[in-house]
């Protein structure tokens, strides 16, 4: 049998990163993602949970509105609420975590300071011929 995601998408707030009782990091989060197109575009809202190292990398380098990419499994559970009610959760529990999108692309001031090379400037070091 396989259970594996592979998901790209934006968060949609800043990963909460906290400590069991033994002290193994958690950090919760939820990502964005866009599926369709045109007047069919939806979003879907899907909370993931990272543990150990990945919820510490998450929780330092990732904010809200970055993009992410999770490889994980998806998750689900249940428990008895203080009403007595059963209450249910799915989450993907990644396992690995990539940044979606280059630091260039992230950075507003990248594609300001670009200026263009003068193809005729004579220190160049291969010159024109």
């Amino acid at each position: 049998m396989i259970n594996k995601v592979i998901l790209m998408g934006r968060l949609t707030k800043d990963p909460e990163l906290r400590r069991t009782g033994n002290q193994t990091p958690v950090c919760t989060f939820s990502i964005a993602v866009d599926n369709g197109y045109g007047e069919n575009k939806q979003t879907d809202f899907i909370n993931c949970v990272a543990w150990n190292k990945t919820a510490e990398f998450v929780s330092k380098y990732f904010t809200k509105g970055k993009m992410i990419i999770v490889i994980g499994r998806i998750s689900t559970r249940s428990w008895e609420g203080q009403d007595g009610k059963r209450n249910y959760a799915t989450e993907v529990v990644a396992s690995e975590v990539s940044f979606g999108e280059s630091k260039s692309e992230n950075s507003s001031t990248a594609k300001d300071d670009f200026t263009p090379l003068d193809e005729a400037d004579d220190d160049l070091p291969w010159g024109s011929e």
